[in-house]
């Protein structure tokens, strides 16, 4: 976690504060948004295994990161939508 130094910018006190949190949200978003890539990378790799479990496992784990990151607007809720469905349609194409 890095956060840098605040000082050439803003000049007054509720510019600086917005930058400094602004700069801790953004840190916060990018572990978020890459824990989040990294389920969905896990999920199908267990579907490239052709391992219907540990998929369906991988499925739950990934679809909840989805869901919380769309409540926080970290994408837009119809995206999270699309992309569970996608990853629904490859866990019901391999059991099938």
């Amino acid at each position: 976690m890095v956060i840098r130094e605040v000082k050439g910018n803003a000049n007054i006190k509720s510019a600086i504060k917005r930058v400094k949190t602004n700069e801790k949200r953004r840190i916060q978003n990018a572990s978020v948004k890459s824990a989040l890539r990294t389920a969905i990378k896990q999920f199908e790799a267990k579907v490239e295994n052709n391992d219907a479990e540990a998929a369906k496992a991988a499925f739950v784990e990934a679809t909840k990161k989805l869901d919380k990151a769309a409540n926080k607007g970290l994408i837009h809720k119809n995206a999270a939508s699309r992309q569970k469905s996608r990853l629904a349609k490859k866990l019901n194409g391999l059991s099938a």
